[in-house]
């Protein structure tokens, strides 16, 4: 017969069943997605485990491979040659002369004889003012003379014929006086009427204006027509000397007395850059220290002269600089990545006959244009590592690449930008 279940017991029967498997309620969206992420969690767990242990295995190989036939390097020998004592520096272009032209008398501006930007010969006519005020006034002091020329004459005539009289006693000597006195005032007044004459000339060549010097024009600043002034201040034009032109550069005080030295053989050689280095602009010689170091900056001040004949340099602008003081004979000379720096100072690494790297200490005075100057720790003729450094170990074994001459171009260090 059928056992009937109390009401608590039911209960407790249907949770039994649910978790036996035999409830078909669904399993709750939340604890699905839990579910999901977990199973994503270890996935990507395992794919970096084996990742990883890819990245252990696979290269044991080629490290294997790489210690047997040696680290690939590019190799150098080293030279002696000749070798540039160089300093480097900041510019800036100056022009030789500058001149502001402005009238030297008042008038009226007929003619303007140049462009703008124009190349101006020393000379050459600028601007022509109304001639005819100082015309007149030159024929009215030539006028002026004449006359006074005239009466000098007639009383130098007088002063003769009472000098007669005055000897007979027939003229007194007050009249004979009076007639010297005469002559003295018409002789100072011939005097200054030819001054006057003199200064009418100069102001009536003032009314043509020339260049004083050969250069290139700037903006014009009168037309045909305007009054100038001989006070204006701004002037009619500004012409700036570029052939030969200037460079004001500095160097450090403590170079000068290498600077000096050099000097004592001869005018040293310097060479204008574009402001990046890349581009020549020309080459001059040095002409001028200054008299005194700045104190603020602790440089000294230098001009160098260039024909500049392309007109590449050009007023204002910047430049660097490089001052020749000296070039040194057959001294040691590497390519300057050969050179590495480690915990105990500068080294490179040898290349053996047979092929292996051994590290070297070096001492290096000065690097220029890609090559150092070695003072100790090398000798011509060794061949040493210029890349691929960091898979060198000393004393291990190496694969040379290829080798390479200490100085890649044929042109002079000094040249070698162009």
């Amino acid at each position: 017969m059928p056992i009937d279940l109390l009401p608590d017991q039911e209960q407790q029967s249907q949770r039994t069943k649910s978790s036996m498997g035999h409830d078909a309620r669904p399993i709750p969206r939340r604890r699905r997605w839990r579910w999901l992420l977990a199973v994503a969690a270890c996935a990507l767990v395992l794919i970096a485990v084996r990742h990883l242990y890819v990245q252990d295995v696979t290269p044991a190989p080629r490290l294997a491979e790489a210690r047997q036939n040696g680290a690939p390097v590019h190799v150098a020998v080293v030279e002696t040659r000749s070798f540039p004592v160089i300093l480097n520096g900041l510019g800036t272009v100056q022009a030789t002369n500058t001149v502001t032209v402005r009238s030297r008398v008042d008038g009226q501006i007929e003619k303007v004889g140049f462009e703008e930007g124009q190349m101006v010969r020393e000379g050459d006519l600028l601007v022509q003012i109304d001639p005819a005020p100082f015309q007149a006034a030159l024929d009215q002091a030539k006028a002026k003379l004449a006359q006074d020329e005239a009466s000098l004459t007639n009383a130098k005539q007088d002063l003769q014929r009472t000098a007669v009289l005055s000897k007979q006693g027939n003229a007194t000597q007050q009249l004979f006086d009076q007639r010297t006195a005469n002559v003295a005032s018409l002789t100072a007044q011939v005097q200054a009427d030819k001054a006057a004459i003199d200064s009418a000339k100069v102001q009536l060549d003032y009314t043509t204006i020339r260049s004083p010097l050969t250069g290139r024009a700037g903006f014009r600043l009168v037309d045909p027509g305007n009054i100038v002034h001989a006070n204006d201040q701004n002037g009619m034009l500004t012409i700036t000397q570029l052939q030969p032109i200037s460079v004001i550069f500095t160097a450090p005080e403590d170079q000068l007395p290498a600077i000096n030295q050099e000097l004592k053989s001869g005018p040293l050689k310097v060479s204008a850059f574009s402001s990046d280095g890349k581009r020549r602009l020309g080459e001059g010689t040095l002409k001028l220290l200054d008299n005194q170091v700045d104190p603020a900056s602790g440089t000294i001040r230098m001009k160098a002269s260039f024909d500049n004949r392309d007109n590449a340099l050009w007023p204002g602008l910047s430049v660097t600089t490089r001052l020749l003081l000296k070039t040194l004979k057959d001294v040691v000379v590497v390519p300057d990545g050969a050179v590495q720096r480690g915990p105990n100072g500068l080294y490179v690494y040898v290349v053996t006959d047979q092929s292996k790297a051994l590290l070297r200490e070096v001492k290096v005075s000065r690097i220029e244009d890609g090559l150092a100057l070695v003072e100790s720790g090398l000798t011509a003729g060794e061949r040493i590592v210029t890349s691929g450094h960091y898979r060198v170990q000393p004393g291990g074994p190496v694969q040379v690449l290829d080798e390479q001459k200490a100085v890649p171009a044929t042109k002079p260090v000094a040249d070698k930008v162009d």
